[in-house]
Formats: C-alpha cells, sequence, structure tokens
C-alpha cells in the first residue's frame, strides 16, 4: 500500500475509534456504569455465566482487577458470583435481573448504532464490511 494511503487509512481507522469510543462513553455514561462495567456487563451477558480467568482475558485485565470490578457490579446488583460445582474455588459470574435488564438496553444500544451504520451503507456494503471486520477481528 502507498504511504499516502497507509497515511490515511491511520487517520480513518483512529477517528472511527475515537467516535465509537465516544459512543460507548456516552451510553456507559446515561445508565451510570462506567464503560468498563458496561462492557463486562455485555460479556457476562453474551457468554453466560463464566469464570473470572476467561473474563479477565476478554477484558484484557488481571484476575485483581476484575474481582475489584465484579465486586462493585455485585453490591450495585448487576452480577452476582455462583460456584463452580467442580472446583469448589473457582466461581462463576452471573447477571441478576438487574444485570439482565442492563445487558439488553445495551444490546438496544448496539442495535441502533448497527442500523445507523447500515442505513449508510449498500448491502453489499454491508455484506463487505463484515467481512473485512471479520478478518482484522481474526488477527487479534
Amino acid at each position: 500500500m502507498e504511504p499516502e494511503n497507509l497515511t490515511n487509512l491511520s487517520r480513518t481507522i483512529i477517528q472511527f475509534y475515537e467516535k465509537l469510543f465516544s459512543w460507548e462513553n456516552a451510553v456507559a455514561k446515561n445508565s451510570g456504569l462506567t464503560p468498563q462495567q458496561y462492557h463486562t456487563i455485555e460479556i457476562v451477558g453474551s457468554e453466560g455465566p463464566i469464570r473470572m480467568k476467561p473474563l479477565a482475558e476478554k477484558l484484557s485485565v488481571t484476575t485483581g482487577t476484575l474481582t475489584v470490578m465484579i465486586d462493585r457490579l455485585q453490591k450495585a446488583g448487576y452480577v452476582t458470583r455462583q460456584n463452580d460445582p467442580q472446583d469448589g474455588r473457582a466461581y462463576y459470574s452471573v447477571l441478576t435481573d438487574k444485570g439482565q435488564e442492563s445487558y439488553r438496553e445495551h444490546q438496544e444500544h448496539h442495535k441502533a448504532l448497527v442500523e445507523n451504520i447500515t442505513g449508510t451503507l449498500a448491502e453489499a456494503e454491508s455484506a463487505q464490511l463484515i467481512t473485512i471486520l471479520n478478518k482484522i477481528n481474526d488477527l487479534f
């Protein structure tokens, strides 16, 4: 790729990231949660009951950092802990009814965002976007 195209692509990716990050922050702020707490609820909601280590890996945080966040989410009524029947030392993070409601609300925000984005694209462009984003996601 030509250096000028690389520079333009870099700027475009950064601009997209900044806009998406701002959108996520606004959604989280309106919920009273931090973006990281909202993202935790998102993962637990989509994965179902999940142990701490895989959840920490998905969030790219240490288990110590995650423990503090789960403690706060539990105190606020969004998650609960369930013991792992196979390993008494481990437990799963599970959404409460309040956490499920927050997860559903966040899904609605995501749906609106996607509809907004795809509303500006032709059907073929939407399909291309999915293909391109999947290739990018596979890199990480």
